[in-house]
């Protein structure tokens, strides 16, 4: 009796670690999709692609034009739903309020506010965000990205490299827990490229990229995840992708072989 007493409990046991483990990693899970497919139309933009992104983890989401890059952030942040499948951030519905406290996000060609000055969409957003010490943390951000000469300028008068400066802050103001970014460097100059790579390092959020161009998922991002026509061809780490070239190939020659299915 003692020893059927005692096997029971360690079946009780398993299951209980089991249960835990599963948590566990559940809860490291921080951008999650699970089979969506998004059809405009005719089109299928996306075509059960899944996706699991660690909390902490940064990766890029590379693929050509019309893979579905752009769907899926949108998805991300709750511009659009899917017509099938799952998605969470952190666990929660990306249209909820709490995914939106958790996100930053900088759409592909980012249009602030064009009527409102430099410092007065920093402090407009911001004061949506509930952010603390907004008047330093505005001050702060227009230091480091040299806007500070442009803070009283409409965003409409701006060069297209200062208005994507601009929505790059907009997007970070808050310090969020998960960023989003469709084509962060586009525009900007070097020396700008290189503050903004270490903005983001510093915030220590988990990252998704949205690029096709390796050299800017390189700098950004330790992980790839490669999609093409609406679905997750190749995922991994990019050291992992590298060791796939052969000898003499460039890293962008092993996307294009991942994402026409040519070995």
């Amino acid at each position: 009796m003692a020893t059927t007493t005692n096997k029971a409990q360690l079946v009780d046991n398993k299951r209980v670690l089991e249960t835990q483990e599963s948590h566990a990693d559940s809860s490291r899970s921080c951008i999650y999709l699970n089979n969506i497919r998004k059809v405009y139309g005719s089109t299928v933009a996306l075509d059960g692609l899944s996706i699991d992104i660690p909390q902490g983890e940064k990766y890029a989401l590379i693929g050509p034009n019309g893979a579905g890059k752009s769907t899926t952030l949108k998805l991300l942040v709750g511009l659009l739903k899917p017509d099938s499948g799952q998605i969470t951030i952190m666990g929660h519905d990306p249209t909820s309020m709490d995914a939106k406290r958790l996100i930053g996000y900088l759409p592909e060609d980012a249009s602030p506010y064009a009527t409102l000055s430099v410092r007065e969409n920093l402090e407009y957003v911001g004061a949506l965000r509930g952010v603390d010490n907004l008047e330093e943390r505005v001050s702060g951000l227009l230091g480091e990205l040299s806007l500070s000469e442009y803070e009283k300028s409409k965003v409409g008068k701006l060069s297209r490299g200062n208005r994507q400066k601009l929505a790059v802050a907009l997007a970070i103001i808050h310090q969020p827990r998960v960023i989003l970014l469709d084509e962060p460097l586009n525009y900007l100059d070097i020396p700008t490229q290189e503050k903004v790579v270490g903005m983001l390092e510093r915030l220590n959020a988990t990252v998704l990229v949205s690029t096709h161009i390796m050299s800017i998922a390189e700098r950004l991002t330790d992980g790839a995840i490669v999609i093409s026509r609406g679905k997750n061809v190749w995922s991994g780490s990019m050291a992992e992708l590298q060791a796939q070239a052969h000898p003499t190939e460039s890293i962008e020659n092993v996307v294009v072989r991942l994402m026409t299915g040519v070995g």
